[in-house]
């Protein structure tokens, strides 16, 4: 045995005339119980690298997460202590209470349950309720998960826009409402790529690499963003209600709009094309967009005061939506460079030597 770099190391030897053979180290063998006969798997990275874990178990006891809350805990809260045990993974996950849990926790429990995707309530008892993940090891892929994060973000901010233009409070509830829709997208995402770091298998389920989940990360997260933004657009059609707009800072409202849309649909097809030269250029779109901003803006500061606001509001809305475009070209950009340059350095096949002669 030899030892590089914190690494055990055994040579390979070779059986039979064609068969490699490499020795396991006996103390992690003896740790996990594995006895001759033991099936072994096996999953090749994309780096060289091979993996090596023992055959997938059936779900049990060990696998459930226990977690102890208040009732006077405030809902909030508990909701956001929800959402990070969901986003740690595990199969079976139990909320518990000291004594009878009240009403009030087993609404946020189940609000919860039907906000996120996966967890579905298994059964119920007069001081506990037990959620299971019923997606499991069949996960969404991330690339359409993300794409669709940006079909709903791209409608949700055209729909503000439209709210605000025309003071229609529908229409802004609405899009209010769908906020909630990208949220579940972007836990489910972090989720899965939590879920890939800690377990080999589940990253070879998700058929990335790291790095690609790195990326798809970023990317959820952005788009999360940019759906707040356009939840904060429709809530100001509620701040201008009444209140009659200057029908040219309208139309210009209407085309910045539109630019940081075109922005951010260009930002994520380079995400999946690799296109750094069009990602470039959204970026400097978007830098002509933010100084576009800023020229509105000292038009806006002369206006009367709750509608100057309302234009202040919306115009900087839209200026984080180019900016969020921006961020994502430039994951983009590395996002290409680096599959290029784990391409490149992704070492060599080498040729199998001869099988000796008798």
């Amino acid at each position: 045995m030899r030892t590089q770099g914190g690494f055990e190391g055994r040579r390979i030897q070779r059986t039979g005339g064609s068969t490699f053979i490499v020795s396991l180290p006996k103390t992690w063998a003896t740790s996990r119980g594995l006895r001759a006969g033991d099936l072994l798997l096996f999953s090749p990275g994309a780096d060289g690298s091979l993996t090596i874990y023992t055959e997938e178990t059936p779900r049990s006891e060990r696998h459930r997460r226990v977690v102890t809350v208040t009732n006077s805990l405030p809902k909030d809260h508990l909701f956001r202590q929800l959402v990070a045990e969901y986003i740690a993974g595990g199969p079976l996950l139990e909320i518990r209470t000291n004594g009878r849990m009240s009403a009030r926790t087993r609404e946020v429990i189940r609000e919860f349950a039907q906000r996120v995707i996966g967890p579905e309530i298994l059964e119920e008892s007069g001081d506990a309720v037990i959620l299971q993940d019923v997606v499991g090891a069949n996960p969404l892929p991330l690339t359409s998960v993300v794409r669709r994060m940006h079909h709903m973000v791209e409608t949700m901010q055209t729909d503000a826009m439209a709210a605000f233009l025309h003071q229609d409070m529908a229409i802004a509830e609405d899009v209010r409402e769908r906020d909630w829709e990208v949220d579940r997208l972007h836990w489910f995402v972090q989720k899965q790529v939590t879920t890939a770091l800690r377990d080999q298998r589940a990253l070879t389920a998700l058929g990335l690499t790291f790095p690609e989940c790195a990326t798809f990360l970023l990317a959820s997260r952005v788009l999360e963003r940019i759906a707040d933004h356009a939840v904060r657009i429709a809530e100001v059609t509620e701040l201008t209600k009444g209140s009659k707009l200057p029908p040219d800072s309208l139309a210009e409202f209407s085309r910045l709009s539109a630019s940081a849309l075109e922005g951010l649909r260009a930002a994520v097809d380079t995400l999946y094309s690799g296109d750094t030269q069009r990602a470039n250029e959204v970026l400097d779109a978007m830098e002509r967009l933010v100084a576009q901003r800023r020229k509105l803006l000292d038009e806006f500061l002369a206006r009367p005061g709750r509608v100057a606001v309302a234009l202040a509001y919306v115009l900087e809305s839209l200026e984080r939506t180019g900016l969020y475009a921006s961020d994502l070209a430039e994951i983009a950009i590395n996002h290409s460079v680096s599959t290029q340059a784990m391409a490149a350095t992704a070492p060599p096949a080498r040729a199998e030597p001869p099988a000796p002669t008798s």
